[in-house]
């Protein structure tokens, strides 16, 4: 989600004013897409926007024209409408549903304060400048600006994880100018809170407020993001809260954030979508000739035939006539039924995820799920994963391991606890000063932002020294038996680009006012005071970093009275700022941060998750590069590597560096390693690294070499990444033309997960935030190896086949009306009538198809033992121009042998055009019914009901429809079953139509079999390989074949295979 831009525009907001509570929206909401007067047209303007929509609607205008129409308009109409229908239905369905959820939401009833008067009234009435009463585990019904709370230090507790999908609690301060005002005072409160116009930034408030006398006096207080209660969040563990609103309804930072999520085209549409194109060209040039060489025949031979009754002079529209009339004829060529097919089958792959047992995560007892359900056949051609570390990765649980105080190394001879290091118990015990403070500097407050913090803490406690009081202006601590209080004067905010965070705090016992400091070890070291030696440390976080144990660097100076004084008041001046307040605030706190005692270096552990290293190893031999995306440092970043198999120590394989000192170095560096991937890239498993520096130069110099290295690695690590370059590297690879996944569990992960093709998101210790945010959310990495090679492979598979087939079964219908046409001169006749047609595309293929939705080519544990089976999805194998020529190519003989026994069996005088309709209809329907099975891997109650329960249900409906006198087909059924010849020609169309497709499978199975053929072959046979000799050989015979597919896949990612049939 794109934050919106922050603007120097703003809003004065007047507190408890009623002359100014109508300047601004109300607090009513509304996410809503339609209302009931525009509904009907809306909803149609969206539906007929796509193009197959306006298409048939189009050949439906044009059936209305009696003078060219073949058939009846229903054959048309009749789906369309029911089309319309279902789709309308559902939009209008989630519509009610956002409808209810709005409406309880604008009629929850809340409590304000106006002059003293507490009264209720419902949340849609209040406006901006009310004073809003919350109480515990109240829902926020607006933007609001805390002004007090029950607890006497002026705290509370919001939960956010509607907003930002994280779990843990947020302290909210109330501003110091109205800290000391009781509740009756709150009340009675006067004042006006100068503020930017609303944005979507839930990180940002730069604000200032005022109070009018007689209460206080108007000196200007700033606000953050901290001393606001921001909608849809909840108050937890306080009494009661209240604040001013200052942005309602839609205006709201949650309302702002709203908004509809950008379509993702999976590459199966894509290619469906060319393939229409390419049909509908042919149709059109089919739909000319046919139309050409109708009217030479119809004026060279048609005006002889007295029984035609062709005028000898038509009007001037004459010659478009049989054009018009194929046109509506072959129109059928699209099955108009293949979204509306496509999107039910989707919605049971997303299901079938949901639901998926071996994906739960009983640790957390989170399941897998779906959020999108229009693209879970990408799972199956994913070529690029791009996973952050931490959380993901990795559990996220932080264990202290060791540590560097005052050059003195402690946890070295400990690695399971650094806590236990005999050495450090000792210093604790003696009083050692720099321990002492080195301690000190984590436990300001047990309300950790981050795991890492939480870490330190628990470490601090375990080592005796205990937080026994905390508020926002002071905290106590008890060590050794000794109370130690401090003052808490300021805070400096960690940010992404400072690296670091500080406090300021004044010592109860000896009035010093001290700076304490921690951070990234690039951040803090450099910042040492000139005549500390750090050699030490660097070799400490060094040795760290091999050891993959993340690193945090501790620092503190002595301030004077007076320097704090003078940097206080441009603190106060930057924080007061509406502009650049950000960049003004970091300016003051860097001038402050020099100087740095640095008290010593931490060493932390995070752990891998169970199975990563085993799922990885599996991805890669499934023919997926994988790329680790991390802030961590670089060697932090490669012993990870190597501890979850992304990169080995083998000889085989090779680690290139890109880095330098200059720009000319790094891409000096980025040259080299281009040259050594492309000329070794097939012999050996090559990887590389960099940072977000050298990738900062790259992206600005160099963006076209590194996109061409990036094509030839199967794995990177990129470590020191922000949020930013995460997203750049995933659009780095789409721009290439590959199909790639970001995974991650993090707020910081959201935009590469929003901008990769597929978004998988852990629901992690960080919060749900990734999870919202994704396409798909897991409880664990693991999980990622089901979510792909089963999931994904299985939806591609049938995806692949029901888009085919829909085609197929379309094309089959128009072919036998072209073929008829020879025999009818060329006139555009219909040899079905219209009842039949239609019930053809609605009802008699459309239900069988979806049996294919159960289909599994071979079972979840063969594909988990052979994953280099995934390439054939990868490459696209079952779906390209190639397979659809197959698919065309089947329906053109199938076609040919309907038709033509048909015409032979019953183009005698006594046969009705009914019956030689009927007849022909029938060899359609038993035709694919074989179709269907032979296509079918595995077979479920469902698949045999769907497949020959539709084929005796279009007997049943045909013989009731013969029973009715008014339609043209009566008796038709009755005297078709009765004959023995209609069952022979039947026998006979199966025999013809299948014989020749399953002997070209058979041979295929013989003589060039696939991996999957001989897979199956192997599940089928139980153990006993009789067609290859042994299961040994066979089973070496699915190697060969995979590493072969591997290999020409890795050379040719765009090859296709076996284009008649599908594998």
């Amino acid at each position: 989600m794109e934050v919106t831009s922050w603007t120097t525009m703003k809003r004065f907001v007047y507190i408890n004013d009623d002359s100014c509570r109508y300047s601004y929206c109300g607090n009513r909401i509304s996410n809503t897409k339609y209302t009931f007067w525009n509904f009907l047209p809306k909803n149609l303007w969206e539906q007929f926007r796509r193009f197959m929509n306006q298409y048939f609607l189009i050949i439906a205008c044009l059936q209305l024209w009696s003078h060219i129409a073949p058939v009846s308009p229903a054959t048309t109409w009749g789906p369309l409408i029911i089309i319309f229908i279902v789709s309308a239905s559902k939009e209008a369905w989630d519509d009610y549903n956002r409808y209810l959820s709005d409406k309880k939401a604008n009629e929850r009833k809340v409590w304000v304060v106006k002059d003293g008067t507490h009264r209720q009234i419902k949340a849609q009435e209040i406006h901006v400048g009310d004073i809003v009463w919350l109480h515990e585990n109240d829902e926020i019904p607006c933007d609001l600006v805390l002004i007090g709370t029950s607890d006497p230090q002026g705290i509370c507790y919001v939960e956010m994880s509607n907003l930002d999908g994280e779990t843990d609690l947020k302290t909210r301060f109330v501003p110091s100018i109205s800290a000391n005002l009781s509740a009756d005072q709150l009340g009675k409160v006067k004042g006006v809170v100068e503020c930017p116009n609303p944005d979507n930034d839930i990180r940002r408030f730069d604000a200032n407020m005022r109070l009018f006398l007689p209460i206080i006096d108007n000196e200007a207080c700033p606000l953050t993001i901290n001393n606001t209660l921001l909608q849809s969040c909840y108050l937890r563990h306080t009494e009661w809260a209240c604040g001013v609103a200052v942005y309602t309804g839609n205006e709201t930072k949650s309302g702002m954030s709203r908004g509809t999520a950008e379509t993702k085209l999976t590459a199966a549409d894509a290619m469906i979508d060319k393939l229409t194109i390419a049909i509908f060209t042919f149709q059109i040039i089919v739909v000319l000739l046919l139309g050409y060489f109708g009217n030479i025949w119809k004026d060279t031979q048609g005006l002889k035939q007295w029984y035609l009754m062709y005028p000898m002079e038509g009007p001037w529209y004459d010659f478009l006539v049989i054009p018009l009339r194929f046109e509506l004829l072959c129109s059928i060529m699209i099955p108009i039924s293949i979204k509306v097919t496509l999107d039910l089958a989707k919605g049971v792959y997303a299901k079938f995820i949901d639901w998926d047992e071996q994906m739960f995560d009983w640790e957390t007892n989170t399941p897998a799920h779906s959020a999108n359900t229009a693209i879970s056949e990408d799972l199956g051609q994913v070529q690029y994963i791009l996973s952050d570390k931490t959380g993901t990765l990795t559990e996220n649980r932080m264990i202290f391991k060791r540590c560097c105080i005052s050059d003195t190394m402690y946890g070295n001879n400990n690695e399971d606890d650094g806590l236990k290091d005999a050495k450090l118990l000792h210093a604790v015990s003696s009083n050692d000063p720099d321990v002492i403070k080195f301690l000190n500097d984590g436990t300001v407050s047990y309300k950790a932002q981050s795991q890492d913090e939480e870490a330190l803490v628990n470490a601090a406690s375990n080592l005796n020294m205990m937080l026994i009081s905390k508020d926002n202006s002071s905290a106590g601590i008890y060590f050794n038996g000794s109370d130690f209080h401090y003052e808490l004067l300021d805070i400096l905010e960690f940010t992404s680009d400072r690296k670091r965070m500080s406090v300021v705090i004044k010592d109860g016992q000896t009035g010093k006012i001290l700076l304490l400091s921690k951070g990234a070890d690039e951040a803090i070291l450099p910042r040492a005071s000139a005549g500390q030696q750090i050699q030490r440390y660097l070799e400490a976080v060094e040795m760290y970093s091999q050891l993959g144990l993340r690193t945090l660097c501790l620092g503190w100076r002595d301030l004077e009275e007076d320097e704090y004084k003078e940097w206080s008041k441009k603190f106060r001046e930057a924080s007061c700022s509406l502009h650049n307040r950000e960049s003004k605030i970091a300016e003051v706190c860097h001038s402050l941060e020099r100087d740095l005692h640095i008290l010593g270096v931490t060493a932390i552990e995070d752990r891998l998750q169970d199975g990563v290293p085993e799922t990885i190893k599996l991805l890669r031999n499934a023919g997926i590069n994988v790329w680790m995306l991390t802030g961590d440092k670089q060697n932090t970043a490669i012993q990870i590597g190597l501890l979850c198999n992304l990169i080995t120590s083998e000889p085989s394989s090779q680690l290139l560096s890109i880095t330098g000192k200059t720009e000319e170095d790094i891409l000096r560096s980025l040259e080299r390693a281009f040259i050594i991937m492309k000329n070794t890239c097939e012999t050996k498993d090559l990887a590389f690294v960099l940072d977000g520096c050298a990738l900062e130069i790259i992206l600005k110099h160099s963006k076209e070499s590194f996109t061409r290295l990036a094509m030839l690695s199967r794995t990177a690590i990129c470590c020191r990444m922000t949020p930013l370059q995460k997203a750049q590297l995933v659009a780095i690879l789409k721009s290439a033309g590959y199909l790639t996944l970001g995974i991650g569990d993090g707020g910081n992960d959201v935009r590469m997960i929003q901008e990769a093709n597929i978004g998988v998101g852990i629901s992690g210790r960080e919060g749900l935030q990734a999870a919202r945010a994704a396409d798909y959310s897991i409880g664990k990495f693991k999980f990622l190896r089901r979510l792909i090679l089963i999931h994904g492979r299985y939806s591609y598979n049938r995806t692949a086949f029901i888009s085919q087939y829909s085609f197929y079964k379309s094309l089959n219908i128009c072919f036998i009306q072209i073929l008829f046409a020879f025999l009818s001169g060329l006139s555009g006749t219909s040899l079905f009538n219209s009842t039949s047609l239609m019930a053809y595309n609605v009802f008699y293929t459309s239900l069988p198809v979806m049996t294919i939705i159960f289909d599994k080519d071979i079972s979840e544990t063969t594909v988990l033992q052979h994953p280099q089976i995934l390439q054939h999805s990868q490459a696209g194998r079952l779906l390209n121009p190639i397979t659809f020529c197959g698919w065309i190519g089947r329906s053109l003989y199938h076609a040919l042998v309907i038709f033509f026994i048909t015409i032979c069996a019953y183009a005698d005088e006594k046969s009705e055009m009914q019956e030689l309709s009927m007849v022909a209809l029938s060899g359609c329907i038993w035709i694919q019914a074989f179709v269907v099975t032979m296509d079918t891997n595995s077979f479920t109650y469902p698949q045999i009901i769907l497949i020959w329960g539709n084929f005796v249900a279009f007997y049943m409906i045909n013989l009731i429809l013969s029973a009715i006198p008014s339609l043209q087909m009566y008796t038709i059924m009755f005297h078709l079953c009765g004959q023995p010849s209609y069952w022979i020609t039947m026998a006979l169309t199966v025999v013809v139509g299948m014989g020749p497709v399953m002997a070209f499978r058979y041979l295929r199975d013989m003589y060039r079999p696939s991996a999957i053929n001989m897979l199956q072959q192997i599940e089928q046979s139980n153990g006993s390989i009789q067609a290859f000799g042994g299961m040994d050989s066979a089973l070496e015979s699915v190697r060969t074949n995979l590493t072969d597919l591997v290999t020409d896949s890795r050379r040719n990612s765009d090859s296709n295979y076996q284009p008649l049939l599908s594998d």
